[in-house]
């Protein structure tokens, strides 16, 4: 109760917190104080020392720069004429790429495309001469029969070896029949190209370009392939084809020569139909074209005129006549 009995408006007494005995038996411990810890102390060096590797020595000295050298004339030069020599092997290299490449446009013509006829395997030396192909040179209208020459021309070619094979089985009969054998060969290497280039190769460019002069030229020329088509199937003795006369003579005295003879006689008649039927289709085409003479006579003189060898020669043969009156004026 004494505490109850205090006034509470007297003045505090002056009393050190400090010396309360609680305060005072934490403060006199054995407890090392916050400002004198030193985390690093004996026993945690000990430790740290214990499980820390030392640093190793680096082997490596230090750089020490050499004094730059300047090069001598020699050297400068050896290296300009190095970089001489390097640059103009590049410029041969590329002047030998050009070259090919020039080449390479030059053998695919006009058409900027690389020729395609006759399909040759890439491994032969002999390249492609032409470049062939209907669906995207000749017009849809003039397709199928362009395609049906193309045909002609290759069932005409294998007439011809068949009529070669005919001449040598006639020939194995008798040896006055060696004469047919010889001009069998002769007909079979000059008619199977010169038909290609002919008459083939001017109707596939009448097709193409609406050339005047290339349907008359093949006009021209194909007539005489169906005159020679007629002939060949006629079979006219010595003269090398298996018409129909030489099949009859020859299958009374050998059936199975005689045979072979009448099947190249029907393959040559054939070919003859067919050239006169096609002609009449081509010639029916041109004139739906509006293709006439006049207009084969100026393509035919710009044609000549526009041509760098006409040219040529006529500058020469102008040059010439020049040179030649000043001569005699002098």
């Amino acid at each position: 109760m004494s505490g109850f009995d205090n006034n509470p408006f007297a003045e505090p007494a002056n009393e050190n917190p400090f010396n309360d005995p609680s305060v005072t038996q934490v403060t006199n411990s054995a407890t090392e104080p916050v400002d004198q810890y030193s985390p690093f102390g004996a026993h945690s060096t000990e430790g740290l020392a214990t499980g820390t590797t030392p640093a190793s020595t680096s082997p490596y000295q230090p750089a020490v720069l050499q004094p730059s050298t300047e090069p001598s004339p020699q050297a400068t030069a050896a290296v300009a004429q190095a970089n001489l020599l390097r640059q103009q092997e590049e410029l041969e290299r590329k002047a030998a790429e050009l070259d090919r490449r020039e080449q390479e446009l030059q053998s695919r013509g006009a058409t900027g495309k690389e020729n395609n006829w006759p399909p040759l395997p890439k491994m032969c030396p002999i390249k492609p001469c032409f470049y062939q192909d209907f669906s995207e040179e000749i017009p849809l209208e003039y397709q199928r029969v362009c395609k049906m020459m193309y045909y002609l021309w290759m069932f005409n070619c294998m007439t011809l070896f068949l009529n070669l094979l005919a001449c040598l089985a006639y020939f194995t009969t008798s040896t006055e029949f060696g004469v047919d054998f010889g001009l069998s060969i002769l007909w079979l290497i000059l008619f199977a190209p010169c038909s290609f280039l002919c008459w083939y190769r001017p109707v596939y460019k009448a097709f193409k370009t609406d050339s005047s002069f290339s349907f008359f030229f093949f006009f021209f020329v194909f007539f005489c392939q169906v005159v020679i088509f007629v002939i060949q199937s006629v079979g006219i003795p010595k003269w090398g084809n298996s018409g129909w006369i030489t099949a009859i003579e020859v299958i009374s005295v050998n059936k199975a020569v005689g045979a072979i003879m009448m099947i190249v006689a029907i393959l040559f008649t054939i070919c003859a139909v067919l050239s006169i039927i096609l002609l009449k289709m081509v010639h029916s085409m041109y004139r739906r074209t509006g293709a006439s003479f006049q207009k084969a006579q100026q393509e035919f003189s710009h044609g000549v005129f526009t041509s760098k060898t006409f040219q040529t020669a006529a500058t020469g043969a102008a040059s010439s006549a020049a040179q030649g009156s000043f001569q005699r004026n002098n």
